[in-house]
């Protein structure tokens, strides 16, 4: 059910689209080695730079430590979030507005009250993090360079994830979507993968996704854009049921 002033949403909308386009040559070089967005069809494409185009118009860019954060900066982050969202709507990226650009990874303090009483606190060196009801921070050097994470599909899968509740793994579901289908295929995979984690084995994907399901379904997330053939040939179950939730089947583009 729609709110009240949804149609001053969509008239805003329907102004930015009419507005504004995309620069071609900044967005070829805002999304230059991202297989995933080169990989979508002329349609694909087309509807993903209207969701960059209104992403960039209702979420705020900051840079910090005195990060000036450009125009292809904000473009790249803004592609690939969108991608998530590229079946879904913009409106699954409601309910907050910030993002908040570190040059490089940043430093956090943590503090956890154990089953015992004891308050344990520690600092840790983060690429990025999702805050619940507030803004994603983003490492630019994480994002730009690391070729062993995409700090920015993580991190908005997070978000997806949050919309629910507190990060578990399991982001709202569509209708028709089977959730115990759902926990089953990820509990499998997710077991399966501690398992060999705590062997000690080489594991395809980054051994951070073993910390947490919310961390299994981020870095997942990440594999089935970029590496969709693998993640399909690795985790059939999983990939079936991302490509249910995105509403796309990354595999079948390449």
């Amino acid at each position: 059910m729609g709110g009240p002033f949804d149609w001053m949403r969509d008239w805003r909308r329907k102004r930015v689209l009419a507005r504004h386009r995309i620069d071609d040559a900044l967005w070829a070089k805002a999304t230059r080695g991202l297989t995933f967005i080169s990989s979508l069809s002329a349609a694909e494409t087309a509807k993903l730079k209207d969701l960059v185009l209104l992403f960039l118009a209702e979420k705020q860019f900051t840079g910090a430590h005195g990060l000036e954060v450009s125009d292809g900066m904000r473009l790249s982050i803004a592609a690939q979030a969108c991608l998530l969202v590229l079946e879904l709507g913009i409106d699954w990226y409601s309910g907050w507005l910030g993002v908040v650009v570190h040059p490089g990874d940043f430093r956090v303090r943590r503090s956890e009250l154990d089953e015992d009483g004891v308050l344990h606190e520690w600092e840790d060196d983060l690429a990025g993090e999702a805050m619940p009801g507030g803004p994603v921070v983003l490492s630019w050097d994480a994002t730009a360079h690391d070729p062993f994470m995409n700090v920015v599909i993580h991190e908005f899968a997070h978000k997806l994830d949050m919309l629910n509740g507190a990060a578990d793994g399991v982001p709202p579901l569509h209708a028709g979507m089977n959730r115990d289908a759902w926990n089953a295929a990820f509990k499998e995979a997710y077991e399966g993968f501690c398992d060999a984690v705590d062997r000690g084995r080489d594991t395809w994907l980054d051994p951070y996704a073993s910390e947490h399901p919310s961390e299994f379904f981020a870095v997942l997330s990440e594999a089935f854009f970029e590496d969709p053939m693998e993640t399909r040939r690795r985790y059939p179950d999983v990939y079936d049921q991302l490509r249910l939730f995105y509403r796309q089947d990354p595999a079948r583009r390449l």
